[in-house]
């Protein structure tokens, strides 16, 4: 165990990049449910969703999904007005709640609107930008007056300057920045039809799936691919973009892999990867299998180039997101006429992927049991290329009990922790939900056979942490940041979310 009384130093570019994909999958995240939603009844009500082609096209499916066969009776629908207003709105509203609480919100979402009406299709982008630069801008203006407003006019003051400046900026939206954003977005959709077109777009997962590795992935999908998709999808029915990140096939490739060829604890821990990462849709779990061997990025590069390529081919991709990455989402968001694409690449691009990785964990299968036999296994390997990766030192191997300072470490850190009684203990990740969720789970159950009651375990993104947390459990890549944020805590840096010999140390913590 690790805590720190310094601030963490800057992880450079990568943490940078982190902290922007942390912060945009703070908006689009919580409001996942409302895209399903949007797809699902997308997916049912329009002309060529599943309703119509199963034959039941009554005046209520025309009306709820948009469209009519009666020339002379123009239906609005459900489809347009969700994902023109509601989505947008909803993101712009998240991030101002982010960035200034419920004002910043209000204001986000009022600014925002002008950014829609201005550019008069779907400003996924817009609202990325609006939202939160509205919130901060409300927050800087208030601080002001702030504590310089007599007993009485508070209220008259705080209703009256949120509404002209939600006022002002929603007019500044509407003729200066709906423009940009779409310049910005028409040039960035020409960009990918140029790949499309040119069938240059699995190229995509030379940046994409290394990316993934290094926790960029909610800065890849929500940042670029769910903006873009949601809007092609309004105008084409769907999106191929949707599955660049989110095909769940190679990283089953590389699971399956390790489950037949792999050693030691990666390939007894595979069989529960597979489930959480295929069916459960957390993509996080198969990253530190990677780690473990840097190379493997090589079959997760094929596979995912493989997936992009056959979606390509078969012209096929999802209504909306698949969030999470789940096998399940998939299927659900797939139109009629894309299942055959869509399955085949998840299929074909686990395929490539097993086929690069098996090669990959075979030619070093001698190895790895040579050094299992001496007392480590894959794992530890992995914490020594960790360092080379991040290229400077990292407490990984003392937190995995690997390092040579490991006892020294543990043993003025847990003598300051333990000085508090731990009470609130937080798994944190990028989104705070996936990867986190699934760890709280399992470190409940372990306080539950150990007999510890009166300790808080949840999980949040990294971003909402507020110096409440008495104990901080990350994964390795993720640990800087999260330490720079809370500096009071004690720290827990783990590989494995699902399964890390860590959680019985936090176990044995606090219970004493």
């Amino acid at each position: 165990m690790t805590t720190s009384s310094t601030t963490a130093k800057s992880g450079g570019a990568r943490v940078g990049v982190q902290k922007f994909g942390t912060f945009v999958s703070g908006m689009v995240m919580p409001n996942i449910a409302a895209f399903i939603a949007w797809g699902f009844i997308t997916a049912l009500f329009i002309q060529t969703g599943w309703l119509p082609l199963l034959g039941i096209d009554a005046v209520w499916v025309q009306q709820l999904g948009g469209w009519s066969l009666d020339p002379e009776v123009t239906n609005t629908g459900l489809v347009g007005p969700m994902i023109t207003y509601l989505l947008p709105l909803l993101i712009a509203n998240t991030a101002g709640r982010m960035v200034y609480g419920t004002r910043g919100g209000v204001v986000a979402t009022i600014a925002t609107v002008g950014v829609i009406i201005g550019a008069g299709i779907p400003m996924f982008l817009g609202a990325m930008l609006v939202g939160p630069s509205s919130a901060w801008v409300m927050k800087k203006i208030d601080a002001l007056w702030a504590g310089k407003i007599r007993p009485g006019f508070e209220m008259l003051v705080d209703n009256f300057s949120a509404g002209i400046v939600a006022m002002v900026l929603a007019i500044a939206s509407f003729f200066l920045i709906a423009p940009i954003v779409t310049a910005i977005s028409n040039g960035l959709e020409a960009v990918i039809a140029f790949l499309v077109d040119n069938s240059l777009l699995p190229l995509a997962s030379v940046f994409v799936e290394p990316g993934k590795i290094l926790f960029l992935n909610n800065a890849i999908n929500h940042g670029v691919f769910t903006p873009l998709g949601t809007a092609e999808s309004l105008e084409k029915g769907q999106s191929i973009l949707f599955l660049i990140e989110a095909n769940p096939g190679p990283g089953l490739g590389i699971l399956l892999a390790f489950l037949v060829f792999g050693v030691g604890l990666l390939r007894a821990s595979a069989p529960g990867a597979i489930l959480i990462h295929f069916v459960g849709g957390i993509h996080e779990i198969y990253f530190p299998y990677v780690l473990a061997k840097p190379l493997l990025v090589v079959a997760a590069i094929a596979g995912g180039a493989t997936g992009v390529l056959t979606n390509v081919i078969f012209q096929s991709g999802l209504r909306a997101p698949a969030s999470p990455g789940s096998i399940i989402a998939v299927i659900a968001q797939t139109p009629p006429g894309s299942i055959v694409g869509v399955l085949l690449s998840v299929v074909f691009s686990a395929a490539v992927s097993f086929l690069v990785a098996s090669i990959i964990i075979r030619a070093g299968r001698k190895r790895d049991l040579e050094a299992m036999a001496n007392g480590d296994d894959a794992l530890a390997m992995a914490v020594a290329k960790n360092e080379a990766n991040k290229g400077k030192g990292s407490s990984v191997g003392d937190l995995l009990g690997t390092g040579a300072a490991a006892g020294a470490t543990a043993g003025v850190a847990t003598g300051a922790a333990t000085a508090t009684k731990i009470q609130n203990v937080v798994f944190a990740c990028d989104a705070g939900m996936g990867s986190s969720a699934m760890g709280a789970t399992v470190l409940r159950n372990k306080f539950a056979k150990a007999g510890i009651e009166g300790v808080n375990v949840t999980n949040k993104a990294i971003a909402n942490l507020d110096g409440s947390e008495d104990l901080i459990i990350t994964q390795n890549q993720l640990t800087d940041r999260a330490t720079e944020k809370v500096p009071g805590a004690i720290h827990v840096s783990v590989d494995n979310f699902m399964n890390s010999p860590k959680y019985d140390e936090v176990v044995n913590m606090v219970s004493e």
